[in-house]
């Protein structure tokens, strides 16, 4: 396995009105869980990687990440929502209850 966690970020915006990850500030939280992730170490093979995605789907559930390999959906509102799922998750290997979808 090329990296232990792959995190998507959904950054979809949909100019039609109806709800996306966008509206809630997705890419500029994405950069910070991607610059957060770098000033830990973790953002190399056999570590974490961080990306954008198109829609994932879930845009009434939004903002949401998937983690991978283990296919752990979360929906966050803030920095420190990112900043647990990268501690808990990412880190220790500890889903985020609170945050799941």
């Amino acid at each position: 396995m090329y990296y232990r966690h792959h995190v998507f970020f959904c950054t979809n915006r949909r100019e039609d009105g109806r709800a996306c990850c966008e509206d809630h500030g997705a890419s500029a939280l994405r950069a910070y869980a991607k610059e957060r992730v770098k000033a830990l170490g973790l953002a190399s093979p056999g570590g974490v990687r961080i990306n954008s995605a198109g829609c994932l789907n879930r845009c009434g559930q939004g903002p949401v990440i998937v983690v991978y390999p283990e296919g752990v959906w979360y929906s966050y509102q803030s920095r420190e929502d990112v900043d647990e799922i990268i501690d808990a998750h990412l880190r220790e290997g500890r889903v985020v209850a609170r945050l799941r979808i």
